[in-house]
């Protein structure tokens, strides 16, 4: 006689008929929502203010969505098992001998690495879209030191302790340290770079949201880290043309 694979629909019943299956779906129910809850009720992340943070946030929640799935997996088998299985008081015999499953262990090979190879490849896309270069960029100097911001505009000939700048036109920021290193983040563009001594580095953000916002230093940086601070000001077109003629006239 001749014995085939095992049929599917037979291997189903088998597993909804297993004691361990509704007790398993219980806790990854329970799991699941306060993992859910966690992830969506609780504001983690600030408003968006530049194209860059659209981009960086859709990679960032694929992240907390996968994460998320293999948390609860992980999680809904090791509390089960602590539960289910556990020794009995005084018993400290070893457990039987078992051999491991070839189909998980392929399965639980395999989905860690394609998860890994969409993270990466789209985390170049995402790198190389918010660093493309406009045409029309505005380039604006920022000068660091322990513990203050300087913005210089090449176009203006003019410099401001607040970085102000248009909505709808990038920024292209040449940044140099005279002292240490430093760090420009603003957490509403969600893109931040290091200012080197010696080395100009550049920074590209698409400012969307008419706001204020706060420029940080997110590289330690001596004993005053924690007061160099500025203003990043988002105008509208016509308010940035205002300020511009007014920084003009005030410089002459």
């Amino acid at each position: 006689m001749t014995i085939g694979p095992p049929d599917p629909l037979i291997a189903s019943h088998a597993v909804f008929r297993s004691p361990h299956t509704i007790p398993l779906i219980l806790i990854a129910l329970v799991i699941s929502a306060i993992t859910a809850a966690t992830a969506l009720l609780i504001d983690w992340f600030p408003e968006q203010a530049a194209e860059q943070a659209v981009r960086v946030d859709q990679l960032m929640w694929f992240l907390v969505i996968s994460s998320g799935a293999v948390f609860v997996l992980v999680t809904t088998f090791l509390v089960y098992s602590v539960w289910k299985f556990r020794a009995a008081p005084g018993d400290e015999s070893e457990g039987p001998p078992i051999h491991g499953n070839h189909r998980l262990e392929v399965a639980w090979t395999i989905i860690p690495v394609v998860l890994l190879t969409v993270m990466v490849v789209w985390a170049i896309l995402v790198t190389n879209r918010n660093e493309a270069l406009a045409g029309d960029r505005q380039p604006i100097d920022v000068k660091a030191w322990q513990f203050a911001w300087e913005f210089t505009y090449p176009e203006l000939g003019v410099s401001s302790g607040d970085l102000v700048v248009p909505v709808g036109r990038q920024v292209e920021l040449r940044m140099r340290s005279t002292d240490v290193i430093h760090n420009f983040a603003v957490p509403e563009l969600r893109v931040k770079r290091d200012v080197v001594p010696g080395i100009t580095t550049k920074l590209i953000f698409d400012p969307t949201r008419p706001g204020i916002y706060p420029v940080i230093c997110s590289e330690l940086c001596g004993v005053g880290h924690s007061v160099m601070r500025a203003r990043l000001v988002v105008k509208s077109k016509a308010d940035y043309a205002a300020w511009a003629a007014d920084a003009r006239a005030a410089a002459k």
